[in-house]
């Protein structure tokens, strides 16, 4: 069976407060528990939020003297030259050769993006293999895909962010005939079912329709998250006091399983990797470094 090379998850929305950072390090801590080599890379260079997650993990890890898996993890700062255009070349560069660092070691690429358009952020989104997009479920963040008619609730306008997907996914296509699996994910959802739960559902979905994607539940608007970040810990780590500074919780479980859910939602290759690293397969000739040459020589 030939090897795709390095599975590219990147977590993308623009709009602040929307899960991204703790939805892709959970992601990519769930890979790791399930046995495959894991890299990330925060582009997110105002906030740094999975950067700080990464740090608050090693940290805690070193304090307590835990043998916990980690990610091999790189912060992409954005560059602040007068020239826009060698600004994006040293991106570009700096991109290309963290990638090239992981793509035949690790299985997976985790990238985390930040809630606002920078060159970065189009670089990953062009990368991507599966695109995972957290959506609060309110109506008003429902604006970061689109315009909605107040009557009917159909999508009328496409919002910035969804033509910056489709032109990534065009840019895609052309490069080596691939698309990229985009999966819009209701996130913080209601513990209560409610109208505007409902309404956020059908809206999203017709959303989804126009734009060819799909939409998955994610987690629950819960504390547990907030309470696991100073430690860097994930509700997929093993439910020990001294392992987690405390008693897990029945939000923990839940979300646990809220979480097993996602992954499962996203259809991740996982059995086609695992199996080619059983047979030693080399990685598909188009791998992720080509792809940024390719995307290079179209730019220029």
């Amino acid at each position: 069976m030939p090897r795709r090379g390095v599975h590219v998850i990147v977590v993308g929305n623009e709009k602040g407060g929307s899960g991204k950072s703790t939805t892709a390090f959970h992601l990519a801590i769930h890979l790791l528990y399930e046995g495959f080599k894991v890299a990330s890379i925060d582009v997110d260079s105002r906030q740094q939020t999975l950067t700080h997650y990464v740090r608050n993990r090693r940290e805690w890890a070193r304090s307590r003297g835990l043998r916990i898996p980690h990610t091999t993890h790189f912060h992409l700062p954005l560059s602040r030259g007068d020239s826009i255009r060698e600004n994006h070349r040293v991106e570009f560069d700096l991109f290309r050769q963290a990638i090239s660092e992981v793509e035949h070691d690790a299985d997976f690429l985790v990238i985390d993006t930040p809630g606002f358009d920078t060159n970065l952020t189009r670089l990953a989104h062009s990368l991507a293999d599966t695109l995972v997009t957290p959506v609060n479920d309110s109506l008003i963040d429902l604006n970061v895909m689109a315009r909605f008619d107040p009557v009917t609730g159909d999508p009328t306008e496409m919002s910035h962010y969804a033509r910056l997907v489709q032109r990534a996914r065009s840019e895609r296509m052309s490069i080596d005939g691939k698309t990229i699996d985009w999966v819009l994910v209701r996130n913080r959802i209601s513990m209560l079912s409610s109208r505007n739960m409902r309404q956020v559902q059908t809206m999203l979905e017709r959303v989804a329709l126009r734009l060819g994607c799909r939409v998955a539940d994610g987690i629950a608007e819960r504390v547990i998250f907030r309470s696991l970040f100073p430690t860097g810990m994930t509700v997929f780590d093993p439910l020990d006091d001294d392992l987690l500074g405390g008693l897990p919780s029945m939000s923990h479980m839940s979300a646990r399983q809220e979480y097993r859910s996602l992954v499962a939602a996203l259809h991740l290759p996982t059995a086609e990797i695992a199996a080619a690293q059983q047979a030693k397969a080399a990685p598909d000739p188009m791998d992720s470094t080509r792809r940024f040459i390719h995307m290079m020589q179209s730019e220029s």
